[in-house]
């Protein structure tokens, strides 16, 4: 007995020397700073919301201002041309019997306002469309959230069961060799068969095969929380005394409304999304109309009676861009391409079939949804109920292994019966170990059915 207990507290030395401390919220609070697929998906949200203001900007006006200064000559020709790809020359000027080569400066300037001030509701569904995407964003954000934390409790969940397995586990490797001392010695004093010595040394050897896999298991079930927390690889110990009692919202009853889930929000989010796209889509029908304006101030080296007197100019640069005279133009416009109206059919009977199948995705997340949510309550009704069954299972599996020790120390029975008690007494408090940790999980099974983590979380 006294060496069980000296082993026992190295093991609790050794693990608390090892490791460090986490509570489930630091955990989750942890997890979800740095966890960087929960960071990127609310920097989409920032993004979509930018999206918005510079979709507003694009109401404005279009307003350019430009200005050149040119050194050529001024040939006319009579004759079409048509600037194809840009590439025409803006040359004017007389179409003379001979060609010249006089040349001087000259210059433009001027202010260009173009405005498409009404579109038919374009622009506005444009700005719609973008508020639809911030909220699709912000619910992909917020699932993400949500998922993140189910995920981080469920693997700290998954440790702390592991880590309590590992004890009960060394407890048992304890008892086996403690079987095995005494057995030895009275192998060794001839008062019992050298079978029962290598039968105790078997069990001790699977014992240790045990442990081992559960050192394993827990170093597995820690790797994964290190993930989720996005930290660096550090052994942690859960805190035990999170299933040492009953979750108070396990007791009420109370079912929660699932409506509000941010798994069906997004889903949602996303139809949403799509029926804007749509709208915006026939919006192309429709012609746009527009206000312009010009002001345009020019300058030339070419003095107004060029036309008879070739040798009137000056190739003077200031006297070429000094502009001497100005137009100004202004008018409204409407512009309509009929072709539009065939292409942009097509793209809508394409959203709406996208529409049709994003309201599929949500049908089946919802019928999922209601599933797990169903289950869940089953599963902790059946949790609860395994709750107070365990202690009961431990302490007759306790007596039994009590007895059937006793009884072996005195001689009136054999190993395979204290093996037998020795089974069933680390079956017993494995299955304790898995029962108290199940009545959390199945909370957390539920919290993530209905979508509210704050029924998990306000248990911590």
């Amino acid at each position: 007995m006294r060496l069980t207990r000296i082993m026992l507290l190295l093991l609790i030395v050794a693990v608390q020397g090892y490791s460090q401390n986490l509570s489930l919220k630091d955990a989750i609070a942890t997890g979800m700073a740095n966890y960087g697929l929960v960071k990127a998906k609310g920097k989409y949200a920032e993004a979509a919301a930018e999206t918005v203001k510079q979709t507003r900007r694009e109401y404005l006006p279009n307003l350019n201002l430009a200005a050149q200064q040119d050194y050529g000559t001024v040939n006319g020709q009579n004759g079409p041309l048509y600037g194809f790809g840009g590439l025409g020359v803006a040359s004017s000027g007389l179409p003379l019997p001979e060609q010249n080569w006089n040349a001087a400066f000259g210059a433009l300037y001027l202010a260009n306002v173009n405005w498409d001030f009404f579109t038919f509701g374009r622009m506005k569904q444009r700005i719609n469309l973008a508020k639809a995407d911030v909220e699709r964003q912000t619910k992909d954000f917020e699932q993400e959230q949500f998922q993140q934390k189910v995920r981080i409790a469920a693997a700290y969940l998954n440790l702390l069961a592991s880590q309590r397995l590992l004890i009960s586990q060394q407890k048992n490797l304890d008892r086996t060799t403690v079987i095995l001392n005494n057995a030895a010695v009275r192998v060794r004093t001839g008062l019992l068969p050298g079978v029962d010595s290598t039968l105790a040394s078997a069990e001790v050897s699977r014992a240790r095969i045990a442990l081992n896999q559960l050192r394993e298991q827990v170093k597995m079930q820690n790797a994964e929380l290190v993930r989720l927390m996005g930290v660096a690889p550090a052994d942690f110990t859960a805190d035990t005394t999170l299933v040492a009692r009953v979750p108070k919202a396990t007791l009420t009853g109370e079912e929660l409304p699932a409506e509000n889930n941010p798994i069906r929000q997004f889903y949602k989010s996303r139809i949403n999304y799509s029926n804007q796209q749509e709208k915006l889509f026939r919006r192309e029908y429709w012609p746009t109309m527009s206000l312009f304006g010009v002001f345009q101030t020019r300058a030339s080296g070419f003095n107004a009676d060029y036309a008879s007197n070739q040798n009137s100019y000056t190739q003077n640069y200031f006297d070429g861009i000094n502009p001497t005279r100005q137009n100004y133009l202004m008018g409204v416009g409407i512009t309509w391409n009929l072709t539009t109206i065939a292409r942009s059919s097509k793209k809508v009977s394409a959203q709406k079939l996208i529409s049709e199948g994003l309201e599929e995705e949500y049908k089946a997340i919802d019928t999922q949804l209601a599933a797990q949510l169903d289950a869940a309550n089953a599963r902790f009704g059946f949790a609860l109920e395994n709750y107070a069954e365990a202690p009961r299972q431990v302490r007759a599996a306790q007596q039994a292994y009590l007895q059937r020790t006793t009884l072996y120390k005195n001689g009136l029975t054999n190993l395979v019966d204290v093996t037998q008690a020795l089974y069933t007494l680390n079956r017993a408090e494995t299955d304790r170990d898995v029962i108290y940790t199940n009545v959390w999980q199945a909370l957390l099974m539920k919290a993530a059915a209905s979508g509210d983590i704050n029924l998990f979380i306000n248990e911590l």
